[in-house]
This record gives C-alpha cells, sequence and structure tokens, in this order.
C-alpha cells in the first residue's frame, strides 16, 4: 500500500515529536506553488538536536519506504533540508529558524493540524 502525502508528512511529524524537536508547523503550500504541496518546519535547541531530528525523520521514512530526492547541511549546519518533493522538511536551530523566517514567507499557507482526525468509518450495516 502506497501512502497518501499527508500520512508520509505524518509520519515525519511523529519523528520529529519522538526526538523533541519544538514548534512543529505544516504549511499547506499547494495552492501557493508548484515546487512542493507541504513545509514540515521544526526547531532543535542545538546542532546535534536538529541532526537528532534530521536523522529521525530519514530513518523513520525510509522505514516507510520513503526516500529524499535531495539533502542539504548534513554536516554540521544549523539547517537540515530534507527534499521529498511532494513535502520538504526544514529542521532549524533555533536562531536560524527566526532569522528565515519561512513561516512569515509563505504566512497565506493553511496550516495542516496533527494529529490528523481519523479518516472516517462506515455505520454498521443493516
Amino acid at each position: 500500500m502506497t501512502q497518501s502525502i499527508l500520512e508520509q508528512v505524518r509520519i515525519a511529524v511523529e519523528a520529529a515529536q519522538d526526538k523533541k524537536a519544538e514548534a512543529i508547523e505544516v504549511l499547506n503550500l499547494e495552492s501557493l506553488t508548484s515546487i512542493t504541496s507541504y513545509f514540515v518546519i521544526c526547531h532543535g535547541n542545538s546542532q546535534r538536536q536538529v541532526h537528532a531530528i534530521a536523522d529521525a525523520v530519514g530513518k523513520r521514512l525510509r522505514d516507510a519506504k520513503v526516500r529524499p530526492t535531495h539533502v542539504e547541511g548534513e554536516g554540521g549546519a544549523d539547517w537540515v533540508l530534507m527534499d521529498y518533493l511532494d513535502f520538504v522538511v526544514h529542521v532549524f536551530t533555533r536562531e536560524r529558524r527566526t532569522f528565515y523566517s519561512l513561516e512569515k514567507l509563505w504566512s497565506e499557507a493553511p496550516r495542516v493540524e496533527f494529529p490528523l482526525p481519523a479518516p472516517a468509518q462506515a455505520g454498521p450495516r443493516s
């Protein structure tokens, strides 16, 4: 079974939560740009935590058979960018996140709340 894009985003969010990522935001960019459908944005309190978050996201998505097309910032940077085409994961240090302020840049993007509601279940048949 292939996961939907939002299921893949949920996997990324849960992996980031497991590593204590802070202020996780998911922006829906579908109506604003053709470059990607969603941004997952979060931060850690140190470069070490940023890399732990990015590693956890990457591992959890690999386990789900989802691989990035491109990753930047793995070698000691304050910002790791993981491009999965349909969504991009941005893991920052707090300072770098404030500097780039992607949420303000994409302020028109609707926010996606997690956890997502469970799919509607069909009621019992009479």
